[in-house]
């Protein structure tokens, strides 16, 4: 049988069905539900993030009701639910490998031949008199969905980018306004990806980074390595943090007023931003031949420190194509290493002057 677990916590009881019992799940979300949401927002168990995939009873459907696609990542399936308060329908979830509609589609787990065995394997077309399926917009670029009629008899309609839309779609008849079909990527849902981007950054990395930019800031300086370290190296720590929240904080949240349509130029933008303030502020304090050489590597490295993380936002933006990235990644990568190698050595190199 197809039907998912009763162990579920946002599992509330059960309908019954000519195919067997189904669970039936609240449209309230609990405080663990938030907890989770919170969690998978900052990359903790995200990708185990999921709910048994099957179908699901939203109030108390009958034959008549319609019938809802989404994947098993539990944030899309919250997000289903929560949208649609007083309505009695099925929820069909597909095993995407807790992979959200989007990406799940790009990847090719929500897709054909993933839906129509779920049809099969929940035994749906007993459970339901109609034949129509309303699957998420955003899910088109893996389903084939005159294959899916093929091989299932259930036709394919593309229901709205947002589940709030989806009670309006339902009452217009499953007519969606062109606003519904269009997907927006507002300062708020650019914002609540930043944490992810924090926390996925290579910790190994960071670490690695700032144990010898304290360590080479030792080096070289009249006053003796420790004096040399805290007077350099932790100013080196504080402006690798800079260029790291220029990169990933930043330039997600001014990305359509940074220049350029490439994410390495809008990052490479902010740094030159970050870099400008730094120099406005620290020039004046300067008084060795060194400092200002160091300064110097800065204009190198921040700039491509910035654009390299900046260039990582674009697998979640809504501005790309798997093409146009991987043509960005074949040119801005080598002049974001290029200027990084110039700016480290220049700054290895400040050291010794003094």
């Amino acid at each position: 049988m197809g039907f998912p677990g009763f162990n579920q916590p946002f599992v509330v009881g059960s309908v019954q069905t000519p195919a067997g019992e189904v669970p039936q799940v609240s449209t309230l979300l609990n405080w663990a539900d938030h907890v989770g949401t919170f969690k998978a927002r900052c990359a903790v168990g995200r990708m185990h993030y999921t709910v048994d995939p099957g179908l699901y009873a939203l109030g108390n459907p009958d034959q008549h009701s319609p019938v809802l696609v989404t994947a098993n990542y539990k944030m899309s399936f919250d997000k289903l639910r929560q949208a649609l308060p007083s309505k009695n329908v099925w929820i069909l979830v597909l095993d995407t490998n807790g992979i959200n509609v989007w990406c799940a589609a790009g990847a090719g787990t929500f897709g054909t031949t993933e839906l129509v065995n779920r049809i099969e394997s929940t035994r749906l077309p007993q459970v339901v008199s109609h034949r129509q399926l309303i699957l998420p917009q955003l899910a088109a670029p893996g389903v084939a969905a005159h294959r899916v009629k093929e091989l299932s008899g259930f036709k394919v309609t593309y229901g709205p980018i947002k589940a709030e839309d989806l009670p309006a779609f339902i009452e217009a008849g499953l007519k969606a306004t062109s606003e519904m079909r269009r997907k927006s990527f507002t300062i708020w849902e650019r914002a609540v990806l930043i944490p992810v981007e924090l926390v996925t950054f290579p910790k190994s990395a960071i670490i690695i980074a700032l144990s010898l930019m304290f360590l080479i800031g030792g080096m070289g300086g009249s006053g003796g390595f420790l004096v040399s370290a805290f007077n350099h190296g932790i100013f080196t720590i504080m402006i690798f943090l800079a260029a790291v929240l220029s990169g990933t904080v930043f330039t997600p949240l001014l990305l359509p007023w940074l220049p350029g349509r490439a994410f390495s130029l809008k990052g490479m933008s902010m740094g030159i931003i970050t870099v400008t303030l730094l120099l406005l502020f620290r020039w004046d304090n300067m008084v060795s031949k060194g400092e200002h050489i160091e300064m110097l590597s800065w204009i190198f490295l921040i700039p491509a420190l910035s654009a390299y993380l900046g260039m990582n936002f674009t697998g979640a933006s809504t501005y790309t194509s798997l093409s146009g990235v991987k043509k960005e990644i074949r040119w801005a990568l080598p002049l974001e290493i290029g200027a990084g190698v110039i700016g480290l050595s220049i700054w290895i190199g400040s050291h010794f002057i003094v």
